[in-house]
């Protein structure tokens, strides 16, 4: 009968545990058990896919089939081409937003690099140039393919993080007439996800340099202007905000030398419009431009491409077959000339420049496309030479054209016809001399507009995102205080159930080693942090999730990993001494830091395998619960930057160095940076520690988080976990963890004593009274003196943030440490005999459970066509998934591998 009601006493003990314990905030959801936003975890995404590598598109290839529909766009105001009639780099100035989207401030220009996405990223560019862009170009397939939907998402988050403007250049891969209105829905519908996201500007420069002959869209006028005025029609009416760009190349060569007999292959439609003397050939004589304007109706910016091949001379323009054979740096003039349509035109041209016909006429802005060709292989002039005198005559002629709104550099090695089919080089920040002097001749001109110039979204705000959670229409601050107040009333009937049943306490014989009940504790940890990042239905995801608990697993997580080892130190050093110990201890940090790099790539790697849903823990949608506000919500951030350049040769050293640095990963790992961190510290704090100066290095540790707590923005690291659980504010949790756990003894006795209980019973009742007596002003309408009415309405906001771990935070983590403690000491045995045989093993291998439940997430996520969110399969997955784990510790699967 004693033991039937010892099981009976435990299981309301455990259920009233899993009740008034360990809660994490839940979002503004109200359906039982479906997941939110919490402060331990995130929501899976489904809107960015990742793990294709990008690639840099050639022409696509045409075929012939029939024409969208006329109707399908606004007519053009003109369907005739018209006639003639700074800030330093990384300072941004006010932007205005007109008819053609966001535009630089006035008189300012925007500037950036059409990458090559395959082997760069914007963070390398940026950190090669020293300043920050204010636009970046990638070039895409299109109709969109899955490869180019993900090239566009990894594109727009990574513009979105510097708070740049995204040129987004569309490359047809099929024949002009045969793109539809729907293949232009898709582009729009992927430039609105975008711009509600990240309020991100896009420039759509489609089929671009359409006037020549070395892209298989080019010369054919009827098509292209069909195309793109079907294009322009349903982004105009969309939502995106994009703004579209029609960007031919500069004329000189026109019609680029294998032109001749092509008026045999065009319609008599397109021969009128491409013979423009109407002589009845395609000649120099011909309007290079005119036959290829879609209308004003269509275009909102218009564009140039200008780049100089390496020929020196106005008469062997681009597009003549003229070898290169040295290195040459440009004429004096050239770029003023080409601007004037004056260098290298066999005839006059007498319709008028492009930008008086197009951009002054029109009055568009424009966006001009450049860079200068350097091929290693030949000699000559140095790569400096040629480079720096052809932008800084590209400088010099965008000072004195106001028309000239943005400006990108081409910044990638490819093989060009001009260079014998060799690889040649259009990059202006690969050696840093170059770059160095890029830059310096940027700054030296007050006519460009560095980034950000829109709001930047970073991976660190996706963590922060994650983490940091707000009162946005739920209650929370209720679940703090009533289960405060049920802990505290567990709290005070365990001493009288102590009195009454002495034989129920833990058997503590006061020798040195393993505190079970501090392992059972951490063991119902994790199990919480598991359940939380296993986003389903179900009865424990509501506990976790809908129950806002005195306090989140993560804090708790911490305050007992430093408390164990307090514990648990000291017994190495005995056994191996000192050094030996510490030697220990920081290889076993080095482990943990190789099996954090191990699961990145991991997970990395799996990306690629096409039945693996790993958006759901590589990215993370907001709710509008965190720092970003309400505004922020249905922003999709990509949590593994530039994790695609690691598979370049070589990899780039801003990749490497982001990889290491632990700057990318899935969110429900991102915790174990910060335990990486720590761990390098142990030797060193419990050095201080046996010494006797525990009160020196509680102070330090107090200063470093006040100071944290008074300079937010400061990070001592990038790490994904900075932004989630702030280094330098975590660490007092740790830290006091160590040092209680290394004088528990001591501790434990002061606080049994007589006025350590009656201080201890003061305070937690006290705490408890605290915040029933604020939730009662706030609940029956008078002020809870000495308090402020809005003290309530205001607490959860001021008081009980995670990240920061405001005082509130700290206080829970001594409330319920010591709430918990007290109920396992004095129920130990009937919950020992009820749950110990469970929690007691997972909570001394609670690394390594840490690390598997990543992997448990994704295989979740991954199962398609399950109803997650019924109570019953979500109930049976996570009690199978809890008893999965248990047995892998039982058999020790990989513990030679994954720390504990």
């Amino acid at each position: 009968m004693r033991g039937v009601l010892a099981k009976a006493v435990a299981l309301l003990v455990v259920s009233g545990t899993l009740l008034l314990g360990v809660g994490v905030p839940a979002t503004a959801a109200t359906a039982a058990g479906v997941p939110a936003t919490t402060t331990a975890a995130g929501v899976p995404a489904t809107t960015t896919a990742a793990g294709v590598p990008p690639t840099t598109t050639a022409a696509g290839a045409t075929a012939a089939t029939s024409s969208p529909d006329a109707t399908s766009s606004p007519a053009p105001t003109s369907s005739t081409a018209p006639t003639s009639g700074a800030t330093a780099p990384g300072t941004a100035t006010s932007a205005s937003r007109t008819g053609a989207g966001l535009l630089p401030a006035d008189g300012r220009a925007w500037y950036g690099p059409d990458l090559d996405w395959g082997a760069d990223a914007p963070d390398g560019y940026a950190g090669r140039l020293g300043a920050t862009p204010s636009m970046y170009g990638v070039e895409l397939d299109y109709p969109f393919d899955r490869t180019a939907r993900e090239q566009y998402d990894r594109a727009s988050g990574a513009a979105a993080a510097q708070g740049a403007v995204l040129v987004v250049t569309l490359t047809p891969t099929q024949s002009l007439a045969s793109l539809t209105r729907d293949d232009a829905r898709a582009a729009e519908k992927l430039f609105a996800q975008s711009h509600e996201q990240y309020d991100t500007q896009v420039l759509v420069r489609f089929a671009p340099q359409m006037n020549g002959t070395w892209v298989r869209w080019g010369q054919q006028p009827t098509a292209y202007v069909s195309a793109f005025r079907t294009l322009a029609g349903v982004v105009h009416r969309g939502d995106s905000d994009a703004a579209m760009v029609w960007s031919p190349s500069y004329g000189a060569g026109y019609p680029f030398g294998e032109s001749a007999g092509r008026l045999e292959d065009l319609s008599a439609v397109d021969v009128a419009k491409a013979d423009t003397n109407g002589d009845g050939k395609l000649d120099a004589a011909d309007d290079p431009y005119g036959p290829y304007w879609p209308g004003a109706g269509s275009v909102d910016w218009v564009g140039l491409s200008m780049f100089f091949f390496g020929k020196g001379k106005s008469t062997e323009a681009a597009g003549r077959d003229v070898p290169l054979t040295t290195n040459e740096a440009p004429t004096a003039g050239e770029v003023e000339a080409r601007f004037d349509e004056t260098w290298g035109y066999q005839q006059p041209q007498t319709e008028g420049t492009f930008t008086e016909r197009f951009a002054t006429g029109e009055d568009r802005p424009m966006l001009l496309d450049t860079g200068a060709l350097y091929d290693h292989s030949l000699k000559g002039a140095s790569q400096l030479e040629v480079k720096q005198t052809w932008w800084r005559q590209v400088f010099a002629a965008v000072q004195d054209r106001p028309d000239v709104r943005g400006v990108t550099f081409l910044e990638t090695n490819r093989r060009e016809p001009e260079a014998g089919n060799r690889v040649a080089d259009w990059r202006d920040t690969a050696v840093p001399g170059v770059a160095g002097s890029f830059r310096t001749d940027l700054q030296a001109t007050d006519r460009f507009e560095g980034g950000p110039v829109t709001d930047r979204v970073t991976p660190q705000d996706g963590a922060a995102a994650i983490s940091q959670e707000y009162e946005t229409g739920g209650d929370q601050m209720a679940w703090i205080v009533w289960l405060s107040a049920g802990l505290a009333a567990v709290f005070l009937l365990s001493g009288l159930v102590g009195r009454l049943l002495p034989s129920w306490r833990y058997p503590d014989d006061g020798k040195p080693g393993r505190d079970l009940r501090l392992d059972l504790f951490r063991g119902f940890i994790i199990l919480a942090v598991v359940i939380t990042h296993i986003e389903i239905g179900g009865p424990y995801s509501y506990i976790t999730l809908h129950a806002t608990g005195a306090i989140t697993g993560a804090e708790m997580f911490v305050f007992l990993s430093g408390m164990v080892l307090g514990m648990t130190y000291p017994f190495a050093i005995k056994k191996f001494g000192e050094w030996v110990a510490a030697v220990g201890a920081w290889k076993r940090a080095r482990k943990q830091y190789l099996v954090t790099l191990g699961v990145i790539l991991v997970v990395f790697a799996m990306s690629f395998v096409p039945f693996l849903n790993t958006d759901a823990i590589t990215t993370f949608t907001d709710r509008g619960t965190g720092t970003g506000g309400v505004g922020a919500e249905g922003r999709v951030y990509d949590l593994y930057p530039n994790a695609m350049q690691l598979l370049a040769y070589p990899p780039p050293w801003f990749a490497i160095k982001q990889f290491l640095l632990l700057e990318m990963g899935p969110w429900p790992f991102n915790i174990m940076g910060l335990f990486v961190v720590l761990s390098l510290f142990i030797p060193v704090f419990m050095w201080v520690i046996r010494r006797g100066f525990w009160w020196a290095l509680l102070l330090v540790s107090w200063g470093v988080y006040v100071f944290q707590a008074l300079n937010p923005e400061f990070r001592p690291l990038n790490s994904q976990f900075e932004a989630v659980f702030p280094l330098l504010t975590w660490q007092v949790v740790f830290t006091h963890g160590l040092v209680l756990g290394y004088y528990r003894r001591q501790v434990i006795g002061a606080l049994t004593g007589r006025l350590g209980k009656v201080l201890i019973g003061v305070g937690i009742t006290g705490y408890a009274l605290f915040l029933v007596y604020v939730w009662a002003g706030n609940q029956f309408g008078f002020t809870p003196a000495p308090f402020p009415a809005t003290m309530y309405d205001q607490l959860y906001n001021t008081a009980y943030q995670r990240v920061d771990l405001q005082w509130g935070r700290l206080v829970d983590i001594a409330f319920f440490a010591i709430v918990s403690y007290a109920i396992l000491t004095v129920f130990w045995k009937p919950i020992a005999a009820v749950i110990g045989w469970l929690w007691i093993p997972i909570g001394q291998a609670s690394l390594y459970v840490f690390v598997w439940q990543v992997f448990f997430a994704l295989a979740i996520a991954s199962i398609p066509g399950v109803d997650w969110f019924n109570g019953w399969i979500g109930f049976a997955a996570h009690t199978v998934l809890i008893l999965l784990v248990w047995y892998m510790i039982r058999k020790k699967f990989l513990f030679s591998i994954i720390p504990r």
